[in-house]
C-alpha cells in the first residue's frame, strides 16, 4: 500500500471516482481513492441513474452539462459500456406558474447552452403514449439526457483513472485523519497510513462522520428516497418487439414524481413529503449495498397521480421497491469546494444529484485542486455558503424540506419556511410589528419588505392550482399570509414602490445586522490588505473605500468595505450570505508571522441603515457630532453617540440616497433603534426592506456577487476600474487581470432600459440577442421606482455594450426592446449621496 500521495480521495462512490479520474486527467498520478468496501455500495449502486439537466442553479447547471456531455465519451475512451440510453426528459406542465418557471428556466440553459424544446401536448402523446395529455399546458424536453447504470459508469471512470496512472484500494477503512504541522495530512487506515498533501471528503452518507475526524460540521444529512419498479408490461414489451424508441423519462413536475421504462416494466419515483432523515449519526461501520424498509403509505397519493397520467402504470404489480439513503444539504445542491478553516482539505458531498453531478463536480474540484481556481463560477455548490449555525436540527429539518421541494417551482421570490425563525437580531420583533415580511438569509432573518396593518390574502388571491404541489406563498404559524410568489410582478410589487418613494423622498430604517464584519488588526495589517486587495487600503482614520479579493486569474472572489477604524485597525464589511466563504479566504492568507490578527464580529455587532433626504435631520437629533458634510463628507466614519450608545457611522449605503450605516454593540440594538425612531417620527421615518433596497441599487448599477461580479468575469469587465490601483507594486490578481486587459476582454457590464413590460421585468439570466445572435446574459433586473423604468443590468460582448446600442432580451419566452443606457439611471453625479 502507498504511504504517500499527493491526493487521497475518500469514498468509491460515483462522485469520488470521478474526481480520481479528473485528477489523473489533469496529470497528478500520484493519486489514491481509499473504499472501505467495494466501489458503489454506498447510494451510486441503488441510484435510479437519471441525468436531468435541469437546473436554475448556473453552478450545478454547468455542472450537469458537463456530466452529460462526458459520459458517452467514456465508452470510447475506456471500452466498457456505460449503460447511458439517450431517451431524452420530458418536463410536464399543468400550471400556469410551472409554464413560467419553464419559460424562464429556457432562458437559463439558453446562456449556458444547454438544448431545450417546449411540446405541446399532442406531441408529449407522441413521444409517450402510454400517457394522458388531455389536461396539460405543455412539456419542455432536454433531448440530449436521459438516464445512466451508475455502477457501469463508476467502473469505467474506475477505470480511466487507473489507466493513467491513479491507485484505488478496495475494502479499506480511513480510521482517522489529523495534520501535521508542515501542513500534510495523514490519513490513518486499517491497512497503514498514507501522508499526503490534500485530502478530499467524497463519502456520501457518511459525510457527517468524515468531517467529524477533523473538526468540521458537515451540512449533509440524508433523507430516505423510495422508487417502484414494476412487472413487465405487454403495451411495453409490445413497443419493444416493435423496435419502436424507448418513452424518454417522464417527469410530473406538478405531482412530484419521475417515470421512465425499466425491463419492460416502469420505475417511479416520487419526492414525497414526510420522507424522514437518516443516517444522523452515519451508517454502521459494517454497511454495505443497504436499504430501508419500504413505507408505501408515504406514496400513496403520488401513485394516484402517476395512475392517473400513465394508467399502465396501475395495471401491472410491484417488482421492487428501493428506499436508500440520499445524501441532502438544506438548498439542495452540493458543496464541492474547499471546506472551511482547513487548508487543502476538500469536500465534493451532499450530492442529491449524484449521478448527473459526479462528472461535473469531479471535473471542477479537480481545476480546484491543480490549478488553484475551478475554471467556472462555483459559488452556487460552495460548501462555505452554509455557517456555523447549521447543526444537526436545523439540517434535519431544511434537508427534509429540500427533499419534499424538489418539484416544487423554485420561484425567484421563494422563502422556505423550515428551521425558521432560527437566527433574530435583537430588532426582530419590533420590525415584525411594523408589518414585517421576512426573508432568510445565512440563517438571519431580515425584513423583504413591510405590509400595511392588518393586510392579508385570501385563497382567491393565491388562485393556486389544483395539483398536489401547489405552494405559492409563505406559510407563518399563527400569521396570516401575505404574500404570493411568482416570476411576475406579485401582490408586493406596490407595497415595495412605496417603501422606495418613502425613502427617496423622507426617511427610511432598515435593519442590515446580517452584514459579515470583522476586524484586522496589527503591525502588517495595512501592508497586507494592500498585497491582498485591489483598491489602496485608507490611509488616514475614519476613511472607507470599496476593494474587491481577486482570483489569481483577476475574477472577482469577494468584495470588502474597508473602514480605517483606528491605528492599524480595519473594520471590514462584507455580504451576510457569503460570511464564511469571504472570511474564510481571509484567514487561510493570513502571515504565519503573528503580524495580523483577524476577529470575527458579525454576531457581537449589529447594523441599522438610516437613509433618506432626512436622515441627518433624525441623527442630529440624538449625537453632538457635526453631521455636515464639511465635517462628515461621504465615504467617511465615525465614532460617535446616538444618546448613551457609542456607534460607529459609516456614510455609506446600497441605495443611492444620504444616510449612514449605524454599526453597533448588537446589545444596544433596540435602544438605538427606538431612539432613532422616535427621532424621526416628525419626519414620517418607516422602514423598508431587502426588496426596496435591490431595486434601488439596481437604479445605481450597483453590482452584486455572484452576479454581475464573478470568478469568470476580469474585474474590468464588470466595470470596476476605479476601484483597482494600479499605482500599488502588487496585488493577488493583479498581473492576470492585466494580461487579460491586454488580451482583448470578452465581456463588459452595461445597464438596459428595457420597453414594453407590463407584470414580468427580467430577473437575471434571461438571454439577450442582437439580430437573432445571443450576445450576452441579463444578470440583475426589476423595476425602478425613482426612474419609472424597467431595467436590467448585464454582462454583452464589448462590441454590443455601446450607450445607445438596441438589443433584444427575453423575459419569460417574450421578447422585449433593450437599450444600453449610462450607468447609474437614477441621479448619476451622485448628488444625493453627497447632500
Amino acid at each position: 500500500m502507498h504511504t504517500t500521495a499527493r491526493v487521497v480521495v475518500i469514498g468509491g462512490g460515483v462522485v469520488g471516482v470521478s474526481t480520481l479520474y479528473h485528477l489523473a486527467k489533469l496529470g497528478w498520478t500520484d493519486v489514491v481513492l481509499i473504499e472501505r468496501k467495494e466501489l458503489t455500495s454506498g447510494s451510486t449502486w441503488h441510484a435510479a441513474g437519471l441525468l436531468p439537466l435541469f437546473n436554475l442553479s448556473y453552478s450545478a447547471g454547468k455542472l450537469h452539462q458537463y456530466s452529460v456531455d462526458l459520459y458517452p465519451q467514456l465508452e470510447a475512451e475506456t471500452e466498457l459500456n456505460v449503460g447511458f440510453s439517450n431517451v431524452s426528459n420530458i418536463r410536464l406542465a399543468n400550471s400556469k406558474d410551472r409554464w413560467d418557471e419553464y419559460r424562464y428556466y429556457a432562458g437559463v440553459a439558453k446562456t449556458i447552452g444547454v438544448d431545450v424544446e417546449f411540446l405541446t401536448p399532442a406531441e408529449v402523446k407522441e413521444i409517450w403514449p402510454l400517457a394522458e395529455t388531455h389536461d396539460l399546458i405543455g412539456a419542455i424536453r432536454h433531448p440530449a439526457d436521459g438516464y445512466i447504470q451508475p455502477a457501469d459508469l463508476t467502473q469505467a471512470l474506475a477505470k480511466g483513472a487507473r489507466q493513467r496512472g491513479a491507485t484505488i484500494y478496495r475494502n479499506t477503512t480511513v480510521t482517522g485523519i489529523t495534520q501535521k504541522v508542515n501542513g500534510e495530512w495523514v490519513v490513518a487506515t486499517d491497512k497503514g497510513d498514507i501522508t499526503c498533501e490534500h485530502v478530499v471528503s467524497a463519502t456520501g452518507s457518511f459525510a457527517r462522520q468524515t468531517g467529524a475526524m477533523v473538526g468540521l460540521d458537515i451540512p449533509v444529512v440524508p433523507v430516505e428516497h423510495q422508487y417502484i419498479v414494476t412487472e413487465q408490461h405487454p403495451l411495453i414489451m409490445e413497443r419493444k418487439k416493435q423496435g419502436l424508441p424507448e418513452m424518454g423519462v417522464l417527469r410530473e413536475s406538478d405531482a412530484s414524481w419521475y417515470m421512465r421504462e425499466e425491463a419492460g416494466g416502469l420505475l417511479l419515483g416520487p419526492y414525497e413529503v414526510g420522507a424522514p432523515a437518516c443516517y444522523l449519526d452515519s451508517p454502521a461501520a459494517n454497511s454495505e449495498y443497504e436499504l430501508f424498509p419500504d413505507a408505501l403509505e408515504r406514496l400513496e397519493p403520488y401513485i394516484l397521480s402517476a395512475i392517473a397520467r400513465v394508467p399502465a402504470f396501475g395495471e401491472v404489480g410491484v417488482k421492487k421497491v428501493y428506499n436508500g439513503a440520499i445524501a441532502y444539504t438544506p438548498d439542495g445542491s452540493p458543496i464541492v469546494g474547499p471546506a472551511w478553516d482547513k487548508k487543502n482539505f476538500w469536500l465534493n458531498e451532499g450530492h442529491s444529484f449524484g449521478i448527473t453531478a459526479a462528472g461535473g463536480a469531479g471535473w471542477q474540484l479537480a481545476n480546484w485542486i491543480v490549478e488553484g481556481e475551478p475554471s467556472i463560477d462555483m459559488m452556487g455548490v460552495d460548501p462555505r455558503r452554509f455557517g456555523d449555525y447549521a447543526g444537526e436540527g436545523y439540517l434535519v429539518q431544511k434537508n427534509e424540506e429540500a427533499y419534499a421541494k424538489v418539484f416544487t417551482v423554485h420561484y425567484p421570490d421563494e422563502e422556505r419556511e423550515a428551521a425558521r425563525p432560527l437566527r433574530q437580531t435583537p430588532c426582530y420583533s419590533r420590525m415584525k410589528d411594523l408589518g414585517a415580511v421576512f426573508g432568510s438569509v445565512f440563517g438571519w432573518e431580515r425584513p423583504n419588505w413591510f405590509a400595511p396593518q392588518g393586510y392579508e390574502l385570501t385563497d382567491a388571491d393565491l388562485d393556486r392550482a389544483d395539483t398536489i404541489l401547489n405552494h405559492n406563498h409563505p406559510t407563518v404559524d399563527g400569521e396570516p399570509i401575505r404574500e404570493k410568489w411568482s416570476f411576475r410582478r406579485s401582490n408586493y410589487f406596490e407595497f415595495v414602490g412605496q417603501e422606495c418613494r418613502h425613502v427617496t423622498e423622507k426617511v427610511g430604517i432598515q435593519d442590515m445586522s446580517a452584514f459579515a464584519k470583522c476586524l484586522i488588526t496589527g503591525p502588517g495589517a495595512e501592508d497586507w490588505l494592500n498585497g491582498l486587495l485591489s483598491n489602496v487600503v485608507p490611509k488616514k482614520i475614519g476613511k472607507l473605500s470599496l476593494s474587491y479579493l481577486l482570483t489569481k486569474d483577476g475574477g472577482v472572489r469577494a468584495e470588502f468595505t474597508v473602514y480605517k477604524k483606528g491605528p492599524q485597525a480595519y473594520y471590514l464589511v462584507s455580504a451576510g450570505a457569503l460570511e464564511r466563504h469571504d472570511q474564510d479566504y481571509l484567514v487561510k492568507a493570513l502571515p504565519t508571522d503573528g503580524s495580523v490578527r483577524f476577529e470575527r464580529l458579525t454576531t457581537s455587532h449589529g447594523v441599522l441603515v438610516l437613509a433618506g433626504p432626512r436622515s441627518r435631520d433624525v441623527l442630529a437629533k440624538l449625537t453632538r457630532t457635526d453631521l455636515s458634510n464639511a465635517a462628515f463628507p461621504w465615504l467617511t466614519g465615525q465614532s460617535i453617540s446616538i444618546g448613551a450608545a457609542k456607534v460607529d457611522a459609516l456614510r455609506v449605503n446600497f441605495i443611492g440616497e444620504l444616510g449612514w450605516e449605524i454599526h453597533h454593540p448588537i446589545e444596544m440594538q433596540n435602544y438605538i433603534f427606538d431612539k432613532l425612531m422616535a427621532a424621526g417620527a416628525e419626519f414620517d421615518i418607516k422602514p423598508f426592506g431587502i426588496r426596496a433596497m435591490t431595486l434601488m441599487a439596481l437604479e445605481k448599477s450597483y453590482k452584486l456577487i455572484p452576479r454581475e461580479l464573478s470568478t469568470e468575469y476580469a474585474a474590468y469587465e464588470s466595470g470596476l476600474d476605479r476601484f483597482i490601483s494600479l499605482k500599488k507594486p502588487a496585488f493577488h490578481g493583479r498581473d492576470a487581470l492585466l494580461a487579460r486587459k491586454e488580451a482583448g476582454l470578452k465581456w463588459q457590464f452595461v445597464t438596459l432600459e428595457v420597453f414594453g413590460v407590463t407584470d414580468a421585468d427580467a430577473r437575471g439570466s434571461e438571454p439577450i440577442y442582437r439580430d437573432g445572435a445571443l450576445v450576452g446574459r441579463a444578470t440583475s433586473g426589476g423595476y425602478g421606482w425613482r426612474t419609472g423604468k424597467s431595467l436590467a443590468l448585464a454582462m454583452v460582448a464589448p462590441e454590443h455594450a455601446t450607450v445607445g446600442t438596441e438589443l433584444e432580451i427575453v423575459i419569460l419566452g417574450e421578447a422585449h426592446k433593450a437599450v444600453v443606457i449610462p450607468e447609474s439611471p437614477f441621479d448619476p453625479e451622485n448628488n444625493a449621496l453627497r447632500s
